[in-house]
């Protein structure tokens, strides 16, 4: 807008035209930067958590969508630790790897096959399927039968399960990155 008068052109001067791609550009630079910021603000503020308690029963609660992010970087984290050293065997942890997948999957409400969640594993399936059944077992997971096709079950985590997933993401503020 030439001759726009705001507080960054107090005297209504002739704005200099800036081309689309180095504008779009500048505004990603703008976003990385803003979130780099909110990242150190969340770590001061956990820092500050630990040090001073807002209430005296505790912390407040995290949002559920920063508890999902939370265990979506946590997931991804795990991933990436198997692509950088060219083996998911290396730090096998199939049960919690279900159980992270689950807890995700819990709150975007979505329905896991019980494919899907040996899959999410990054196990053999005979192997996940074994940590399936002792997840069960433990009271952790349950297992629904698929309405619309009799060969096929569901899995999605108990609700004490759910609130203990809750309850450790809760306890791990830390901000993490994905």
């Amino acid at each position: 807008m030439v001759g726009a008068r705001n507080r960054n052109n107090p005297a209504g001067a002739p704005l200099p035209l800036i081309p689309v791609d180095r504008q779009l550009a500048a505004n990603r630079l703008d976003v990385r930067q803003l979130i780099a910021t909110a990242n150190e603000l969340l770590a001061l503020a956990a820092d500050l958590e630990g040090i001073v308690s807002r209430e005296p029963d505790g912390p407040i609660p995290m949002a559920p969508a920063t508890v999902l992010a939370m265990a979506r970087a946590e997931y991804r984290r795990r991933r990436l630790r198997g692509t950088v050293f060219d083996s998911d065997d290396l730090f096998g942890e199939p049960a919690w790897d279900m159980l992270l997948d689950l807890f995700i999957a819990g709150l975007e409400g979505k329905r896991v096959p019980v494919t899907s969640a040996c899959i999410g594993a990054c196990v053999p399936t005979t192997t996940a399927l074994r940590w399936l059944t002792l997840i069960e077992e433990r009271g952790l997971v349950i297992r629904e039968p698929d309405p619309s096709d009799a060969r096929r079950a569901h899995v999605r985590l108990s609700p004490e399960a759910m609130r203990r997933m809750e309850q450790y993401f809760q306890r791990d503020r830390r901000p993490r990155e994905g």
